[in-house]
């Protein structure tokens, strides 16, 4: 700079001129703003529209059946409630583990090894991507109304409360825990589609897959060949959810252990 404040070199004119502020100029800031106040209140919105419909549901239930899911909860089945305290026991020492460093490590290492290590073709990240989709709440809701119009009132209404509680209690916990998605400490990470909003312990997609899973054994006392094949779609869908760049290996893992218990309970009530 110059005694006169100018840059040599560069013309008095063309220093005094400044291009005008273009309201585009904003747009990443906004944005920005707009993605943290998501990622901070998301889960707390998710949870309230879910809470009130939960609610709204049971309080349409008849006397004796909302009676029924009580009594059941807090029955005499002392095995049920040996191995719902089991998994809950072990998803709470699963939560203290993100505490650990070492687990994080880990973690990184095998989100890494799945999401982008060795060959990633198209068709793979869209069958992936397809997969990945079959655990989304919606459509645990859309199979209770499948089974509503076919008559099956019982099922349908298991899979409908039993979703919603769930998903309630999935929000709840990553509005508690507040673990960052992968793709925003990763590097190297790859989104596959849309990259996912909120908080990443547990994955949702996978409790509900296995919520399914563990309801439609458990009702229709289904085979080792029927049951073994819900449970490998239930699997790959934990497994798209590191692929498709959305969870860690941790996540996917808590997922799997509520899910089950959900659909346990869900079909006993």
């Amino acid at each position: 700079m110059t005694s006169s404040g100018l840059t040599p070199g560069v013309s008095a004119d063309m220093q005094r001129f400044k291009k005008p502020a273009s309201p585009h100029d904003d747009a990443p800031q906004a944005w920005e703003h707009l993605n943290n106040f998501l990622e901070n209140y998301l889960h707390h919105a998710w949870a309230l529209v879910i809470a009130l419909t939960l609610l709204g549901l049971y309080l349409r239930l008849p006397d004796a059946l909302r009676l029924s899911i009580w009594q059941t909860l807090s029955g005499e089945k002392y095995a049920a409630q040996r191995y719902l305290a089991g998994m809950l026991f072990f998803f709470s020492l699963l939560s203290l583990s993100l505490l650990w460093s070492g687990g994080q490590r880990l973690d990184a290492w095998l989100f890494d090894y799945i999401n982008w290590r060795g060959s990633r073709p198209p068709w793979l990240d869209g069958l992936m991507w397809v997969i990945t989709q079959t655990g989304n709440g919606f459509l645990a809701l859309l199979g209770a109304l499948y089974f509503w119009f076919m008559g099956d009132k019982v099922l349908a209404g298991r899979m409908a409360f039993g979703s919603l509680t769930l998903w309630l209690v999935v929000e709840l916990v990553k509005a508690l825990i507040h673990r960052p998605r992968p793709f925003t400490r990763q590097g190297q990470a790859r989104v596959v589609g849309m990259r996912a909003l909120g908080r990443s312990f547990p994955s949702g997609h996978t409790s509900q897959a296995f919520f399914q899973t563990a309801l439609l054994v458990r009702y229709f006392s289904l085979d080792l060949w029927a049951s073994g094949l819900l449970l490998t779609l239930a699997l790959l869908v934990g497994v798209t959810r590191m692929y498709v760049g959305a969870h860690y290996p941790r996540d996917v893992l808590a997922g799997m252990i509520l899910g089950s218990v959900f659909g346990f309970i869900a079909a006993v009530v």
